[in-house]
């Protein structure tokens, strides 16, 4: 079985993947930077653009261009991330006027969409946050641990018994892994996992083929039906009413989920929050299906990516991978260096000011947005001693990959526990690990987008 014409195409499209061949950096004037459409490029690989460290050095907060030629103030130092994502003066409700989107026709995609608790502010973000963040501390994300190394032991088997080598690691363990531990936690039932496929591809974070709906149980006409609608949703082929019509089906999908979850409740986090808030109508249908949509898509393409680069990052660090090895205690620390490193979801952290607001020398003016550059903070020399070496004994690491302040990503605890197993799993199942293809020749995602890759070929 191929893939849909359309979903090929996009799979296949320009900047969907690429070698990122280093090129030459001339240093820039804080003028010339603010005349640079944002986001700007990574140069090599996987590499923070280059623009981050000089205006950290000569105007730690600056402005750039968007897309449409408006002005997006950056913030680039760890010290003023913290100060602006702790400000309530500064707005995270994506419907304000002057709220920056980093794509066209962004702005329009939200509007009428019920709002989740990321795009919202105290009170509301308070309360709904409240509902769902018990399943995702780290008290209850280390009960889940056994849990997580059995999925981690099941796909490797899997990758053992492949016959095959070389074997796209993306593929066939990091985003089978990532589903199955958000599919247990939502008590999403097996089969149904094509909804979490079909929104990571609707996303644009993943084309996957027939071969992988049929590992995950997914039936084939359920894979012609979901495909289909994919394509329209996705590459932008069909009309206004096909789109409207696949996303449409999808939503019905969850809503009869929330409708199972009201007669059968399980031990999952829609089953606690039917029994806990629905019926009491602190929450209404639709905002739980809208929940629902962003836990399921919110984490499954960082964690699979995290995963990839970790493996390549520890392969091109084989002194700090054989301490590892020797010493498993280290995993924790290693976790955390890896995101900071990499920082895989860079470009969440916006705001629009609701009032004047003061940051350094500039003042941020009503309806003005900004964005808090995490990537570059998690750079800083004021605060990392050698940034931009890795180094998995660093300590203290106050890295801010996962946000700050009360936006601060809810499922942290879970994703690196996550991260801990499978990579912990990897090199300890396959001791052997290496990649398949020459550095030289792997995908790496768009210069503009999240650091990753679109494929890791590796064998043992």
């Amino acid at each position: 079985m191929t893939l849909p014409r359309a979903l090929l195409a996009l799979s296949r499209g320009k900047g969907a993947r690429q070698l990122l061949q280093a090129r030459p950096f001339a240093a820039k004037t804080v003028e010339q930077i603010s005349q640079q459409e944002f986001p700007f490029a990574r140069p090599h690989n996987g590499e923070p653009p280059r623009e981050f460290a000089e205006l950290r050095k000569k105007c730690p907060v600056a402005t750039a261009k968007l897309f449409d030629d408006s002005d997006i103030w950056l913030i680039t130092k760890h010290e003023d991330l913290k100060k602006v994502l702790t400000d309530n003066r500064l707005s995270k409700v994506r419907t304000h006027p002057g709220f920056p989107e980093l794509a066209p026709g962004a702005k329009a995609a939200i509007q009428g969409r019920e709002p989740t608790f990321v795009d919202m502010d105290p009170p509301q973000h308070t309360k709904f946050r409240g509902m769902f963040a018990p399943w995702f501390t780290q008290e209850h994300s280390e009960k889940l641990r056994p849990s997580i190394r059995n999925k981690v032991d099941e796909l490797i088997d899997g990758l053992e018994h492949s016959g095959s080598k070389p074997v796209d690691l993306q593929e066939n363990f990091s985003l089978p892994f990532a589903f199955k531990v958000i599919f247990d936690l939502l008590g999403i039932p097996f089969k149904a996992s094509m909804l979490v496929t079909a929104l990571l591809v609707i996303r644009g974070v993943c084309i996957l083929p027939a071969e992988y709906f049929a590992l995950l149980g997914i039936p084939v006409e359920d894979y012609e039906m979901l495909s289909n609608n994919i394509a329209v949703r996705a590459s932008a082929s069909g009309t206004a009413r096909q789109a409207a019509a696949a996303q449409e089906e999808l939503t019905r999908y969850m809503h009869d989920l929330v409708a199972q979850k009201e007669r059968n409740p399980q031990d999952d986090v829609l089953s606690d929050v039917v029994k806990k808030y629905l019926k009491s109508g602190d929450i209404t249908r639709d905002q739980l299906v809208a929940h629902a949509f962003l836990l399921l898509v919110a984490g499954n393409a960082t964690v699979a990516g995290m995963i990839n680069l970790g493996v390549v990052t520890l392969l091109q660090h084989p002194d700090q991978l054989e301490a590892l090895k020797a010493d498993p205690g280290l995993w924790p620390g290693a976790v955390h260096e890896l995101c900071r490193y990499h920082t895989a979801s860079s470009f969440a952290l916006r705001r629009v000011a609701l009032e004047d607001v003061k940051v350094r020398d500039k003042t941020i003016r009503v309806g003005e947005g900004l964005i808090a550059l995490n990537q570059s903070a998690n750079r800083d020399e004021d605060v990392f001693e050698d940034p931009d070496r890795f180094d998995i004994h660093r300590s203290p690491n106050p890295h801010v990959a996962y946000g700050y302040g009360a936006h601060e990503c809810v499922a942290m605890p879970l994703a690196l526990v996550e991260l801990e197993e499978a990579l912990a799993g990897l090199f300890r199942r396959l001791p052997g690990l290496k990649l398949g293809v020459a550095p030289s020749e792997l995908e790496w995602s768009s210069p503009k987008g999240d650091v990753g890759l679109a494929e890791l070929p590796v064998t043992w």
